[in-house]
């Protein structure tokens, strides 16, 4: 089991009917019933052969009730093709603006578009994202590790700071550490603070949601700016500034790569290179 949100959880049930005696629908119904009795939840279930459809299916259940897609060609595209594009997981609200603009307007129009045609419309690294979700495909597995609440760094100045420069300079930093470390853990982050101590020991601190969770460096720099230029800093003599990276979540569901615009493709790039370069990451 992995816990995503407090109120959400993902089971792999591969070897219910072997361990339980239980098929998957029959273990979903289980839970739901002990969650009802124990508890006084209604709860919702998706049941399907991988966990993005399980996903998607859950959030058309309501509670007390389930969805359960078997696992078949025909059960699995009876269920993808009606659904809007902008139910696919991946697809955020620009994306799907771009799909629905060119007549794509279910998960199954996206489905009989070839691979280049979606990568001329979202980017390369999108086009190629998205391609095989609407034919049901996903690899994604449950990884039961607790991920960290939050995850933060801080620069300390070497005197007193007052130039600006300096600061953005900082967070830049601070930016590229924190989106290397959520990569390494495999997170993304929904929400950036901005924490500013001063000479005299006071301190302002700002938070942001992000417009799209992410763990991308050029995207935390652009929000770390956003925050920094609202504090309106003027003559300040600032001692340090921290970053932390709020509602992490898995990176699996990211979806703001298929939001991109093209010109983000480079910088991203440049950043799985310098992912593989750095020291302790396997390069195999």
């Amino acid at each position: 089991m992995q816990l995503i949100e407090p109120d959400m959880a993902v089971l792999d049930l591969t070897g219910a009917l072997l361990y339980w005696k239980r098929d998957a629908r029959s273990v979903s119904e289980l839970v739901q019933l002990r969650a009802l009795a124990f508890f006084g939840l209604r709860s919702s279930a998706g049941v399907a052969p991988n966990r993005m459809l399980g996903a998607m299916a859950c959030a058309l259940t309501g509670p007390g009730r389930r969805i359960v897609i078997d696992d078949s060609p025909e059960a699995i595209t009876a269920f993808l093709r009606p659904r809007p594009v902008r139910e696919l997981p991946g697809v955020g609200a620009k994306a799907a603006a771009t799909l629905t603009e060119y007549g794509l307007h279910t998960v199954g129009d996206i489905a009989d578009v070839p691979q280049l045609t979606l990568q001329r419309l979202l980017g390369a690294r999108a086009g190629r994202a998205l391609h095989e979700r609407p034919l049901g495909r996903d690899t994604t597995i449950v990884d039961p590790t607790p991920a960290p609440a939050s995850i933060s760094t801080e620069y300390r100045f070497a005197r007193d700071e007052l130039d600006f420069a300096q600061h953005w300079r900082a967070l830049l930093a601070l930016a590229d550490q924190l989106g290397a470390r959520l990569r390494d853990f495999g997170q993304i982050a929904a929400g950036l603070t901005c924490t500013v101590r001063y000479a005299d020991h006071s301190s302002t601190r700002r938070a942001r949601t992000l417009p799209e969770a992410t763990h991308h460096t050029v995207l935390l720099t652009r929000a770390a700016y956003a925050i920094y230029n609202s504090l309106g800093l003027q003559r300040a003599r600032v001692h340090s500034i921290a970053l932390r990276a709020d509602a992490l979540r898995p990176d699996e569901q990211a979806i703001r790569q298929l939001t991109l615009d093209q010109g983000d493709d480079k910088p991203l790039a440049l950043e799985a290179v310098a992912d593989r370069a750095r020291p302790g990451t396997d390069t195999t």
